[in-house]
């Protein structure tokens, strides 16, 4: 693999902590049983970075993402203290996009005055539902009231940069109630949104006691009428699951979707970091653990790394790449994997014949109306068995 010139480069911080565990949550995160040792955690975050400072030398983070777990647990203080030292170790693009993920049921307008003061200039609040039934049933400890109120608290904070989080299929839920939560998160204009289908994970409680859910023709339903009620509103649709008004995209995700780099601090938190020129791909895992992570950081060796094969970042590519809605440039392929287009010539050329992709003359790439229905077949073609 060759690479001419370096990837953008993202941060992504775990915060792994919440008040409960959604039943149906299969990320990293822990219920809090105890108070949080927050310092000691912050330290290690800056000492992970400070290892990695080698590895990205000189390249600017172009977007910082706080996810979770819950990070809108976090302290402003503690917070303002890692974005500052985060600051002078790393050089921050003028345009930094830099984002926190927030539960409506532990924020208030001070806590969200005290975020944007600390540099956090987009939030990514979990809505899910504004329907008190439906939020019971998923096992979140906001309300409905304290929805409306959380998102009027962002705005009046100072946030113009926003996301809403809802699902849909969610227990015994109505078209009409499907339909009704796009229709008030829309009224918030916010400036993106995120709207996907409840799904049962593995390891979860709801994997192991399904609740009763629409079926796969509701659920198809469902979707394509609020589809059709975002589309009017003027999103556009430019990722499976996410919706943006005119140039308000997540620039963190973007990057994640065209194979960008990231760096992972945190518990269980995984990175990407593309050795320029020479071409070798690394991949870093921490422990997933709180309390491990926190003493690994006191070894110098912590975490697991590996070097991404090349039919991997092959793979890793098309799985990110595949999920733009309006398609993407095969030149990027190249871009972002050192690899030259011939690697996956006759993949295409078999998935066309499928009539499940296109290619126009200017090398562009899109999923046509029936490789979006099979989204997975398309993807597998470039699995390496």
């Amino acid at each position: 693999m060759n690479f001419t010139q370096p990837l953008p480069l993202s941060l992504y911080v775990h915060y792994p902590w919440c008040v409960q565990k959604c039943p149906y949550c299969d990320f990293n995160s822990h219920t809090l049983k105890q108070e949080v040792d927050e310092a000691a955690y912050i330290k290690a975050l800056i000492v992970q970075l400070e290892r990695l400072l080698p590895q990205i030398w000189g390249r600017p983070i172009v977007s910082i993402f706080f996810g979770g777990g819950t990070p809108s647990l976090i302290s402003e203080e503690g917070l303002n203290r890692f974005l500052s030292q985060a600051r002078a170790l790393l050089g921050f693009s003028p345009e930094i996009e830099i984002t926190l993920e927030a539960n409506p049921g532990t924020v208030d307008f001070e806590k969200f005055a005290g975020f944007y003061e600390a540099g956090i200039n987009r939030l990514s609040m979990g809505i899910q539902s504004f329907e008190n039934e439906k939020l019971q049933a998923l096992g979140r400890i906001h309300s409905s009231d304290e929805a409306h109120k959380a998102i009027l608290a962002a705005k009046s904070a100072g946030f113009k940069n926003f996301n809403l989080d809802l699902m849909f299929a969610l227990p015994n839920q109505t078209l009409e109630q499907a339909i009704a939560d796009v229709e008030q998160a829309i009224s918030y204009q916010p400036p993106h949104l995120s709207h996907y289908q409840l799904t049962l994970e593995p390891n979860t409680p709801f994997y192991k006691n399904p609740p009763i859910l629409p079926n796969d023709d509701q659920a198809w339903e469902f979707q394509q009428a609020c589809q059709q009620v975002i589309a009017n509103a003027g999103y556009e649709h430019y990722e499976v699951s996410a919706y943006a008004q005119k140039n308000r995209q997540c620039k963190h995700n973007l990057n994640y979707w065209q194979f960008g780099d990231y760096i992972g601090l945190g518990a269980g938190a995984h990175g990407k970091i593309t050795m320029a020129p020479e071409g070798r791909i690394l991949r870093t895992q921490m422990p997933a653990s709180p309390g491990g992570y926190v003493e690994a950081m006191k070894s110098p060796n912590a975490g697991r790394t590996h070097w991404l094969e090349e039919a991997d970042a092959i793979f890793e590519f098309m799985l990110n790449a595949l999920r733009l809605q309006q398609g993407f440039d095969l030149n990027l392929f190249t871009l972002r994997t050192g690899l030259p287009q011939n690697r996956i010539n006759e993949i295409l050329e078999d998935l066309q014949a499928q009539a499940l992709i296109g290619i126009n003359q200017d090398n562009w790439l899109m999923l046509t109306d029936k490789g979006q229905q099979y989204l997975n077949n398309v993807v597998s073609a470039f699995l390496n068995e």
